[in-house]
């Protein structure tokens, strides 16, 4: 959309030199009626009449001038409330990075019924501002063409109004308008006392012409400059908003496996230990109550990577700056503890630095993943693998248990959130997932990333 305060303000100065210019031709051919027909008994008229031309032109031209933008005039609907990318025409806000808080938002759009009645009222506006500038145009005219018909020295001033009437009126109408002004012009050319001279008989028509020409020409450059920014306007506008909702995706499917890998497995941990506890506790207190504490250690955890991963930080693991084989390491000891199943965990390589966002996205699928063995695999053992191979870093979870159905252990496997889950994780750092399965005979993840980059490409 058009930056309305400069437009504004060409147009008043547009005003101000047509303005100026007719005043001036005004009073020039008032001087040489002066000075050739001193004695006129036409006099009197002339000077009225010039003196009331002069009036109507400089009344109409306030009444037509462009009002003043303030700082009070800038509502939701134009560009100094629009927000920061100026969408002033479907509403504020909408355009800008950060959205206002629910509770604001009725307080901050204008209701329809508002919107509504604002526009009734500016096409309103529009109409009685569009009869009143006819109504005073025709004045002029009329005014001018009286004292063209006493006085022929007037008739050039129908440069100026030829302007006006282009600019007042609508293109059809304006046209007719301008021809006639011309041929009054021409006649009173031909009016004027002197040897007749062709040039003053061609000059109106071409004068008129070419002012006309370049008039209409820049009003097409004109609307198809506005037309492209209110391209460009809705298109940032469309942009804003696509980015806003991919960062809302982003941020949920985020969400959703650090809840899927903490949370999730934390909480399945601890049915399970509270199942078994509840199972010997009768018959053995003793383990009962180890369950129970170790079920409690399992909530300490998941409390404590439930507040870091809502404020996206490494998780606890990382934290402590041991690296990605010590974290891993103490996974495995700790999956050995709390459920009963024997992991080990192996190192293959020398260990290199690797990006914050591989490591924690590594260590989480290895917490997912030693969380289906321990759900779904009736596996009896399962070793963690890390090897660092040149230019990747390749983590495998391997356990001796059932196996995936054959439709499931290929690429697209996808039971639950897991396995679409780490795809997702390891397609943002650029790395790969593979699932090798023999039913009967186990499952092997193997998840690999780039070691330098951590981002795809």
């Amino acid at each position: 959309m058009r930056p309305p305060q400069r437009t504004d303000a060409d147009e008043r100065r547009l005003v101000l030199v047509l303005d100026a210019a007719f005043l001036l031709l005004l009073a020039g051919s008032l001087s040489r009626f002066l000075t050739h027909h001193p004695d006129s008994p036409a006099t009197p008229w002339v000077i009225g009449l010039s003196v009331a031309l002069a009036a109507a032109q400089l009344t109409g031209s306030r009444l037509l001038a462009p009002p003043r933008a303030d700082a009070s005039d800038a509502g939701p609907s134009g560009e100094e409330g629009a927000g920061e990318d100026g969408a002033g025409e479907d509403g504020a806000g909408e355009d800008a990075v950060g959205e206002p808080a629910p509770s604001n938002r009725a307080a901050i759009r204008p209701s329809s019924s508002a919107v509504g009645h604002a526009t009734r009222r500016t096409a309103a506006h529009a109409v009685r501002r569009s009869r009143t500038a006819a109504g005073v145009l025709a004045l002029v005219v009329a005014l001018w063409v009286v004292l063209v018909l006493l006085a022929p020295s007037f008739a050039w001033c129908a440069v100026p109004l030829v302007y006006t009437a282009l600019r007042t009126l609508p293109t059809k109408a304006a046209l007719p308008l301008v021809a006639v002004l011309t041929a009054l012009v021409t006649v009173g050319q031909a009016r004027l006392p002197g040897q007749a001279d062709a040039t003053l008989l061609i000059l109106p028509p071409t004068v008129a012409a070419l002012a006309t020409a370049v008039f209409l020409t820049m009003r097409r450059q004109t609307a198809r400059q506005r037309a492209l920014v209110d391209d460009l306007v809705r298109t940032r506008r469309d942009l804003a908003s696509t980015e806003r909702r991919e960062g809302t995706l982003a941020e949920r499917e985020r969400l959703a496996m650090e809840i899927h890998d903490t949370l999730a497995q934390g909480l399945s941990s601890q049915q399970m230990l509270l199942q078994a506890a509840d199972r010997t506790w009768d018959a053995d207190p003793d383990t009962a109550r180890r369950h129970v504490r170790t079920a409690v250690a399992v909530t300490g955890r998941n409390l404590a990577e439930a507040r870091r991963f809502v404020h996206d930080l490494a998780p606890a693991e990382l934290a402590d700056g041991g690296g990605l084989d010590h974290a891993l390491r103490a996974l495995a000891d700790r999956e050995s503890a709390e459920t009963g199943l024997p992991v080990r965990f192996h190192l293959d390589g020398t260990p290199v630095p690797l990006p914050p966002a591989a490591q924690s996205a590594l260590l989480r699928i290895a917490q997912g993943g030693l969380a289906n063995v321990r759900e779904h695999a009736d596996a009896s053992a399962a070793a963690l693998t890390l090897s660092y191979l040149g230019d990747q870093a390749v983590l495998d979870i391997a356990d001796n248990g059932c196996g995936l159905p054959p439709d499931t252990s290929g690429a697209t496997a996808s039971r639950g959130h897991g396995l679409p889950a780490m795809r997702a994780r390891l397609r943002q750092l650029g790395g790969t997932l593979t699932v090798e399965s023999t039913p009967g005979e186990g499952t092997v993840l193997s998840a690999a990333v780039p070691l330098h980059t951590g981002r795809p490409g």
